[in-house]
This record gives structure tokens, C-alpha cells and sequence, in this order.
């Protein structure tokens, strides 16, 4: 866990503020894995706590390892209903001639692509029967091509040696960017962050800054869904429609940027330019913005542009492959929680209020680019080992008081692993649908 805290440190710059962090219970609380995603989960919420703790002055923070653990999982717990599912019936590994492919398809012009690629019908056993004709890298491009989402699964070895893999090696675990404007200091409380992020890493982000005080509005297309997700993510935010590609959306998008203080997007390399809002455009609409951004393979190498989620990264990477070698399975063996997303998530919350900082007490604007796939290369540069841990058992305790009203009906939700002293998260909104508010800060 040492190695993973120094390197995030120090991706993160130097800190005179540190404050003094205790680990409350479940130090020993372990994930069952073959790499140490406890630590990993637990370093990253740790940077986005000391930060938090240094905005606000705060001298000392508290961190439940085992709540850790569990929030990288799901966090709400129905009463009466039940979450929906948070894969597409098609969504899954399937064998090909020469090994293993996972089809990401939770979005439906995802799910057809890969339906259109494979010229089967929509069930998983005509998927299986027409994958199995393919080779793994023939596919995983064809599908890729025709705009869908897949990754094949190589090794760690395959994955040092592919030009991505690379690429993404020689990457900073934040690359960082600055430029003087000579800006306002603002504090968290009320701090607008327009959110332009889909599953899961964004989301995590702005979910944490709402807790802590930030005016999250979340921006929507009126063709986008995320159900399995939506009760999970929401939390603490507005949730507004538009489209960029309309005249009139536009304009009121335009007008949110300019009162903004933080832009937290997901867009891949290129993809916000390509609607017109690239670096130099944002800049003359809002010369103070902040910007933090994610994509999934990297933001340089032949994959930069490459549609990804933490599933497709882990088969990419090596990390599927190494929990099947390792258990012995017949299939690839994936993390036991969505670590890549969630840590990636609690890393870009530590880069905006660090860069929030900097604003304060410099006028420096400083923007932030990550990636799933670094801080997967993050996770794997510690090795992988047997496997180790056990699944969490919650008891009736781990749930934080009081019942969340969401739009789906009534829920409790676990508590939260950080206190700031006595202190701990209040989010204003319960979890609830998109595009259900008004575009306005």
C-alpha cells in the first residue's frame, strides 16, 4: 500500500498541508484477488481525503479500510424494489478460436454494433456460436471499427510488449496542465462543477464533491442511459438534458460553462474538439475553468481513441489473465469489484481540489488528465501474487442512518469510509433519473 500512496503522491505534486490520517477499522480488510486492490482502493480514497482535509483546513481525517472496500462496490440498498441489472444480457466473455473476448454492451448502439459485426441474433448462445468462429483480435478490431465496445484478453506480458501498453507505461499517472489567469479563490462549499461524465469513474468523482459541499450539475444527451448505474451514481447531484448538437442546448450549455468553476468530463481524445469545445474554446468561454477528464486506454498511442470501461481494460491489460492462470478458472478472471473505475474516480476528485488549491492560493489554473488504463498499470506494477482475501460480510451497522429517497423509492445506503473529524458526507439530493432538472445553476 507504501508504494501505491507515494506514487500517487507523487503525481499529485508536493503537499505542506498533509494532514494526519487514521485508519479506523478493517485494516486488515482484504478483497479476493490476485493483486492488492484493497491497498489500491484504499490509497486513492486516502489522496481525495487528504486533500479534502488540506482544502478545508481540517488537521485530521479518518479512513474505514473495510467501508473502503465496499463503497467500490454498490453502496444503496433497496427497500421493497430491487436495482436493476447492471449488465445487458449480451454484456460478458465469450471463447474464440484463439482465446477470450469480452463484449461490453449495457449501451444499446453498442449492443448493435457488436449484433451487426457478429450477424447473429440477440442471444447469448448465437453469440457464443458466432464468436467461436472468430479470431480474438480480428474481432475485437471489427467491433471497435463499426463503433462498438471489446476487448480481447492478453497477458501481461502481451500487454508490456503492445504499442498501447507502451504508451500508456510511459504516461504520468496525472498529466497535468497549467496555465495563469489569475483567478478568484473559491471554496468547495457551492463550488459548481458541471459534470459531463457517463459510467463509472466521473461519476464517482462528482458524487464524492457533492458530498462535501459542490454544486453538481450532470449533463445528459436525450438519448443516453445508464439504469444499472443511475441509482448508484446520482447521488448528490442535478441531473440535466441537453443536446450539443442542437443550436438552442448549446447556447444554455455555453452559458453553464461560463459560471462554472470545474469541468469534469469523460470525452476521448479528440471527441470534445470534434463538438467544438476544445482546449482553446473553453478557455475563452471560461478563462477560470478548471478541467479534469478521464478516458479509458490512455490519452496518447494507437488505442488513445479507443471506446473503453474498466471490464475491457482489465481483459486488455493483462489483469483478466492473471486471475484465470491463478485460480485455474476455464474463463478469465476479472477484480472483484470495478477497481480501476472507482479508484481512477477517487483520484480525479483528488485533482480537483488540489488544483482548487493551487487556484486559492496562486491563481494558477491547473487541469488534469487520467486514464483506467494507468492506473491499472498502477495497480499491476506491484505484481500479482496468490490469491488473497475474502469476500466483505455486511452486518446491519454498515448502513448509514436515515432512508434515501430515491426516484426509484425508498433505500438505505452503507456509510461513508471518511470523516473529516466528526465530520462526514451530507449530499443534498437522494439518487434519482436523469435529465429530471432544469439546465441552471
Amino acid at each position: 500500500m507504501d508504494l501505491f500512496i507515494s506514487q500517487i503522491d507523487q503525481a499529485l505534486g508536493p503537499n505542506p498541508d498533509t494532514p494526519e490520517v487514521h485508519v479506523q477499522q478493517g485494516r486488515n480488510a482484504e478483497l479476493p484477488s490476485c493483486f492488492a486492490v484493497t491497498d489500491l482502493a484504499f490509497a486513492s480514497v486516502r489522496a481525495a481525503a487528504v486533500e479534502l482535509a488540506a482544502l478545508g483546513g481540517a488537521p485530521e481525517v479518518t479512513i474505514d479500510r473495510r467501508l473502503t472496500a465496499m463503497w467500490f462496490d454498490m453502496t444503496l440498498r433497496p427497500t421493497g424494489w430491487a436495482l436493476p441489472s447492471a449488465w445487458d444480457a449480451i454484456a460478458g466473455v465469450y471463447k474464440c478460436a484463439d482465446g477470450w473476448i469480452r463484449l461490453h454492451t449495457n449501451a444499446p448502439h453498442h449492443r448493435d454494433a457488436a449484433l451487426a459485426v457478429l450477424s447473429c441474433p440477440a442471444d447469448k448462445a448465437s453469440v457464443a456460436d458466432a464468436v467461436a468462429d472468430w479470431r480474438k483480435s480480428d474481432l475485437e478490431d471489427a467491433i471497435v471499427q463499426a463503433h462498438g465496445a471489446a476487448a480481447a484478453m492478453y497477458d501481461m506480458a502481451e500487454w508490456a510488449a503492445h504499442p498501447q501498453g507502451r504508451a500508456v507505461a510511459d504516461a504520468p499517472l496525472i498529466a497535468w496542465s497549467a496555465r495563469e489567469a489569475q483567478a478568484a479563490p473559491v471554496a468547495l462549499a457551492g463550488l459548481k462543477v458541471l459534470d459531463l461524465t457517463r459510467v463509472l469513474a466521473g461519476p464517482v468523482t462528482t458524487r464524492f464533491l457533492a458530498g462535501f459541499g459542490a454544486d453538481v450539475l450532470r449533463i445528459d444527451p436525450p438519448w443516453w442511459g445508464e439504469p444499472g448505474v443511475e441509482p448508484e451514481v446520482t447521488l448528490g447531484k442535478r441531473r440535466a438534458g441537453l443536446d450539443l448538437n442542437h443550436p438552442a442546448d448549446r447556447a444554455e450549455f455555453e452559458a453553464l460553462l461560463a459560471e462554472a468553476d470545474v469541468l469534469v468530463h469523460g470525452y476521448r481524445p479528440g471527441a470534445l474538439d470534434g463538438l467544438g469545445y476544445g482546449p482553446d474554446r473553453l478557455h475563452t468561454l471560461a478563462p477560470h475553468l478548471i478541467e479534469v477528464s478521464l478516458c479509458a486506454y490512455g490519452w496518447h498511442g494507437p488505442w488513445a481513441g479507443r471506446r473503453g470501461f474498466d471490464s475491457l481494460v482489465q481483459m486488455s491489460c493483462g489483469i483478466a489473465a492473471e486471475g484465470m492462470r491463478r485460480t485455474k478458472a476455464a474463463h478469465p478472471v476479472p477484480l472483484p469489484v470495478q477497481a480501476l473505475d472507482h479508484a481512477t474516480g477517487y483520484l480525479m476528485a483528488a485533482a480537483v481540489l488540489r488544483a482548487i488549491r493551487v487556484r486559492n492560493t496562486s491563481g494558477q489554473i491547473r487541469s488534469a488528465r487520467l486514464s483506467l488504463a494507468r492506473t491499472a498499470a498502477l495497480l499491476t506494477a506491484t505484481g500479482p501474487r496468490d490469491m488473497e482475501g475474502k469476500k466483505i460480510i455486511e452486518t446491519p451497522d454498515d448502513l448509514a442512518p436515515g432512508v434515501e429517497h430515491t426516484d426509484w423509492g425508498p433505500a438505505r445506503r452503507l456509510k461513508f469510509p471518511i470523516r473529516l473529524g466528526d465530520v462526514g458526507p451530507s449530499w443534498l439530493y437522494p439518487a434519482g433519473l436523469l435529465r429530471k432538472d432544469v439546465a441552471r445553476w
